[in-house]
């Protein structure tokens, strides 16, 4: 839409502006377009039937000119920039303590890819902002009425399309460094009303450049907050307006959110339009809140005048939203909004003493927590009538800058409690230290052309002060000058407020006699024997620690594992400081049960679903839940996870989680499930199937192949007796063929595991590896397969421990130093179940002492006794007179033995004393290799 060309009530300021621009620019071209174009727009918002109040986020000098106007000129109707879906919740921010943050909350996307869940818009209010004063003027008035205009909460997603992965922001991107009380938005997308900052990154460089200042913030606290925060209505509204125009025209050119920026201001003039057609409502009683930025707007559909047609209005998705309040503070809002640390408290300390030194009276809730009680803000008597617009905005930019009078009591003492603050956080600081930093602070207010020193200048001087290139503490003097001037004041939602479950959970945990709602760290003591009261709170706890953040309920004694509850707990609570979490968890149900349900449920019908986390999952379900229904179908789940499974990453904790919930069943239930029946002939044919891929692909680790294998044969009994077939792993393992030698290893030890290789076999083919010097550097990594090797055939650990032992004597030291390292690191990440196992065999083998040491064979050195072929006639002097001499000191045994193998009688002499000589030869003769065995038991002791 064209900007208008009549001289208007600014056409001296338009002559002027364009005369200065020709001869600046040597003709009147771009330049003195752009400059009167920016007074056309102010002409023209000036102009219109429907008064546009421009405002600016968070500015004391919105909310000092909001209730000067709003006195004098007691709107009937305040058409407010706000998602037109978050007007029922507004009424609630008389339960809660400033700030918060109004939100829109959604998990079951209908309209949006699954990628985006979840979806969350937030909108802070803080009370040093315009739009608090309007929302408190409208609730506290009668016959005012409260009409949000933007464009609701889905269609903000409708209008802000991402690619995969990216995340969406409606304005600056958060700070992914803030600190705890900065993530209390979470990644919510911000909603701000006067997003008033300059789009072009050149032109706010410039800026920031020319006022000797580093931020944004500081900028618009100097040049435009403290000259606005007097002004009268008529000054403010142009100004506002020509700043608003001056950035929307120097900007980038971005299509999409140039684009968004008209479609919402269409959106909102087109409900403004409606609404004043639907309800009769006379203009001149109408106030339009806006950002200065849409003040200055372009759109066709811009003033009650315009003859263009209704915005068309897309429909909403289906997507179910859920609305509430949640817990903001000034980080926060500074950390999504992309202010300087210290903006939003210093505004709040800047809106403090304007109020104070103005006398004026914001307006504010009945019952606002967290606030002095002052008479009531609800207008009385006539409005003032409106008198005809005059040019304000050519005297205020001819005339010089204001200078204000140096405050040295209020300087003084800044510097005297910013010393007293520093000493108590470690600083070694001084009287002297708070002269320097009173004379820096105004050394830096005159080198930045400013006659006060302003909070800023004060903290830069208390920095170079007092810090100077040390930080005794966790808080820098930066940070402690934010908490002098006001502090990061934290919200804090109202019992009333909160969703049902929020306070479910309050109520249910009441036993534990603690002020939950406090953002402090409470320590929570629960005897459940003392007290069987307490176990529903202990049921509640766990469930909480499994939905919340970390710290939110934390553990100190006890614990909540399968077949197994503590009789005696301990808890760090700090749910008041996670407000915001509890909050939103309220939006996913009514009880924390069924939340809990709901996200087992997800967590097993995802699309990064395994059969590990399936398991996971049904273990959660029983210590937490106990609920058989939920846990058979969760159980149900992973058994159809692991059939259509192709990778076994997840082999190790497949096979830990379902030995864990086997041993939980066989000790609780009189027969197993049928879903754990299920798992494991799905498990056996599963992994019998991937055996022989597994053992050459080189993407598959030795872990996940050690896993495999220890699930089938650890599973082999039971897999057997529900119907499986044996041969079946005797083909997967006759099939395999890997070549890496830590794999080599452990399909020996499978072999050996089925019967297939000797003991004796094995200890030759390492035999042979280890003298084979081609072989020798890698041998280590054979050792490494024996370790994991463990893991299916923990009755190798004997023959691991020799070998390693072996391995240790044998080895070279160049093969064998760097490999140490190698595999101590990969037993602590990959193994530590299995060095237990090493230990204890160990502690069996080798001697306890170390003089033992010196003359210890090791078992595996010893001499063999020999196995050869033995006759009845030689049996006798070989075994000598141990054999003799026991079959004689036991008579009865050896009559025992004797009956049992068919030898009782001829070998005896029927009369006199028997002749154990003659026994133990018939004996013998009968059997010799049962003699030959006893032998060999004898003589290796």
């Amino acid at each position: 839409m064209s900007a208008p060309t009549a001289p208007g009530l600014f056409g001296a300021l338009r002559e002027q502006l364009t005369d200065a621009a020709a001869a600046f620019a040597g003709s009147p071209d771009a330049l003195a377009g752009i400059l009167a174009g920016i007074v056309d727009d102010v002409d023209r918002a000036i102009g219109e039937r429907l008064e546009i109040f421009p405002v600016c986020h968070h500015s004391p000098a919105s909310a000092l000119a909001m209730v000067r106007r709003l006195r004098a000129k007691q709107p009937k109707v305040i058409y407010l920039e706000l998602c037109e879906d978050l007007r029922p919740l507004l009424g609630e921010l008389r339960n809660c303590r400033l700030p918060v943050a109004v939100q829109a909350f959604a998990t079951e996307l209908d309209g949006f890819p699954a990628e985006w869940s979840p979806l969350s818009v937030v909108a802070p209010i803080t009370e040093a902002s315009a739009e608090y004063q309007a929302i408190a003027y409208a609730l506290e008035t009668p016959g005012v009425e409260l009409v949000l205009v933007d464009r609701s909460t889905d269609h903000v997603f409708q209008w802000s399309p991402r690619a995969a992965g990216e995340a969406l922001q409606d304005g600056p991107a958060p700070d992914p460094e803030a600190g705890e009380e900065a993530a209390l938005h979470g990644d919510a997308v911000g909603v701000e009303i006067g997003d008033l900052r300059p789009r072009f990154a050149e032109l706010e460089a410039y800026l920031l450049h020319h006022g000797k200042v580093r931020h944004w913030s500081e900028w618009w606290d100097q040049y435009v907050e403290r000259p606005l925060a007097d002004a009268d209505h008529d000054t403010y509204r142009q100004v506002m307006v020509l700043i608003g125009s001056l950035f929307r025209r120097l900007r980038p050119v971005d299509a999409d959110r140039h684009d968004r920026d008209e479609d919402r201001e269409r959106y909102m003039w087109t409900r403004i339009r409606q609404h004043l057609a639907a309800s009769g409502a006379d203009p001149a009683d109408c106030l339009y809140v806006c950002g200065a930025f849409h003040a200055a707007s372009h759109v066709e559909q811009f003033g009650l005048d315009s003859t263009a047609p209704d915005f068309a209005i897309s429909p909403r998705t289906g997507t179910r939203w859920r609305y509430g309040l949640i817990p903001s503070s000034h980080s926060a809002i500074e950390a999504q909004f992309g202010l300087a640390p210290g903006a939003v408290s210093i505004a709040a300390a800047s809106w403090t003493t304007a109020v104070s030194r103005s006398g004026l009276v914001p307006y504010r809730l009945d019952g606002q927590r967290g606030q002095k009680k002052t008479r009531r803000s609800r207008a009385a008597g006539t409005p003032a009538p409106a008198g005809p617009a005059t040019d304000r905005l050519t005297g205020f930019l001819a005339a010089p800058p204001a200078l204000d009078e140096l405050a040295e009591a209020e300087l003084r003492g800044w510097c005297v409690d910013i010393v007293r603050l520093a000493r108590r956080n470690g600083y070694l600081a001084s009287t002297a230290d708070a002269i320097a930093v009173f004379e820096t602070s105004i050394l830096l207010a005159n080198l930045r052309n400013r006659a006060r020193p302003t909070p800023y200048d004060f903290a830069d001087a208390a920095v170079t002060c007092i810090e100077k290139d040390v930080v005794p503490g966790r808080r820098d003097v930066r940070r402690l000058c934010e908490i002098l001037l006001g502090g990061d004041r934290i919200g804090q939602v109202g019992y009333d407020s909160l969703p049902p479950l929020a306070r479910d959970v309050l109520d249910r945990l009441r036993p534990l006699g603690l002020d939950l709602e406090k953002r402090t760290v409470q320590r929570a003591l629960l005897d459940l024997r003392a007290d069987r009261a307490l176990a529903s709170c202990s049921d509640l706890l766990w469930m909480l620690r499994h939905l919340l953040p970390p710290d939110a309920a934390r553990p100190i004694m006890g614990e909540r594992r399968l077949g197994h509850r503590s009789l005696q707990e301990s808890w760090d609570l700090a749910l008041g400081r996670n407000q915001r979490a509890l909050i939103e968890l309220g939006y996913e149900g009514v009880t924390v049960e069924q939340v809990l349900e709901q996200r087992l449920r997800r967590a097993v019908r995802g699309p990064d679903a395994t059969a590990a986390r399936a398991l996971a999952a049904v273990e959660d379900a029983i210590r937490l839940l106990d609920s058989p229904r939920l846990v058979d179908e969760l159980g149900a789940r992973a058994v159809e996870l692991l059939a259509a499974e192709r990778t076994v990453d997840d082999a190790p904790d497949v096979l830990r989680r379902i030995r864990r919930l086997l041993a939980h069943h066989r000790t609780t239930a009189p027969a197993l499930p049928a879903w754990c029946q299920a798992f494991v002939i799905t498990g056996y044919a599963h992994y019998c199937t991937l055996l022989p891929t597994a053992f050459v692909d080189e993407g598959t680790g030795v872990r996940q192949v050690g896993a495999m294998l220890g699930f089938l044969f650890s599973m082999e009994s039971l897999a057997l007796s529900l119907g499986c077939d044996r041969a079946q792993l005797e083909l997967a393992v006759a099939q395999s063929h890997p070549e890496a030698p830590a794999k080599v290893a452990l399909l020996w030890a499978a072999r050996h595991q089925l019967g297939l290789l000797p003991l004796a076999d094995l200890r030759a083919r390492c035999a042979d590896l280890l003298a084979n010097p081609l072989v020798v550097p890698a041998f280590p990594q054979y050792l490494s397969g024996f370790v994991h090797a463990l893991e299916p055939v923990p009755a190798l650990a004997p023959f691991v421990v020799e070998t390693m032992s072996s391995a240790f004597a044998r080895l070279p030291d160049p093969v064998l130093l760097p490999w140490l390292p190698t595999l101590i690191t990969t037993l602590r990440e990959q193994g530590p179940e299995l060095v237990p196992l090493l230990v204890r065999e160990a502690e069996r083998t080798f001697p306890a002492t170390l003089p033992a040491l010196d003359a210890w064979t090791p078992p595996w050195a010893a001499p063999a006794p020999s196995a050869g072929p033995v006759s009845a006639a030689a049996a006798v002097p070989a075994i000598g007179g141990a054999v003799h001499a026991l079959l004689v000191a036991h008579p009865r045994s050896v009559d025992a033995v004797a009956g049992l193998l068919g030898c009782d009688g001829p070998w005896r002499p029927a009369v006199g004393r028997p002749e154990p000589g003659d026994a133990a030869g018939a004996l013998v003769a009968a059997h010799p290799a049962t003699a030959v065995a006893v032998a060999g038991l004898l003589t290796t002791g």
